[in-house]
């Protein structure tokens, strides 16, 4: 199942399945929305980004409430994890793979959150992305992570090109 391409005016969701953001993190998260904002897209947060119950993030339970409504949200149309970290496997049991199914979106991290785009793929079908976060998005020392990601998953990306992108993804997840 392959997700859309976003385009222009679009809404990008951020959640946090993994690490929460914290204060270190605000000017990266900042410069990231600006990226996001210069191109025409909005961008909209989970609940949960910033809760920080267990001294790393929310509870499992509340990240899953963060991809479970980003993914039930009409307005969203890619999801992009605000950073790696640990523990995002602790949200398996609360994910509504059902929903998923039902509104295949853009679904984008890695490090930890790896093992989410894995189950994803394995319980849905989704094409999932193993990519930029977005944290890392403006974390690095070059704008090429930005570059590469909007010009993999925008609407104006030729069919060739997305489908040796998915065949490179579905390869290293």
């Amino acid at each position: 199942m392959l997700p859309k391409l976003i385009k222009p005016g679009d809404t990008i969701g951020v959640i946090a399945p993994s690490n929460t953001i914290q204060l270190k993190d605000e000017e990266y998260i900042e410069k990231s929305i600006k990226l996001f904002e210069n191109l025409g897209y909005k961008v909209k947060f989970g609940k949960y980004v910033r809760t920080n119950t267990l001294g790393y993030g929310a509870t499992a339970k509340q990240k899953a409430e963060d991809i479970n409504s980003m993914f039930s949200d009409k307005e969203v149309k890619a999801i992009i994890c605000v950073k790696g970290g640990n523990d995002s496997n602790s949200t398996f049991d609360y994910i509504d793979y059902e929903n998923i199914r039902k509104n295949p979106k853009i679904f984008c991290g890695f490090s930890d959150i790896t093992s989410i785009t894995n189950v994803i793929t394995n319980k849905t079908g989704l094409v999932t992305f193993n990519g930029a976060t977005f944290k890392s998005l403006t974390s690095w020392d070059t704008d090429y992570t930005f570059k590469e990601l909007i010009k993999t998953i925008k609407d104006t990306v030729t069919n060739e090109e997305y489908f040796v992108f998915l065949i490179q993804t579905c390869q290293s997840n």
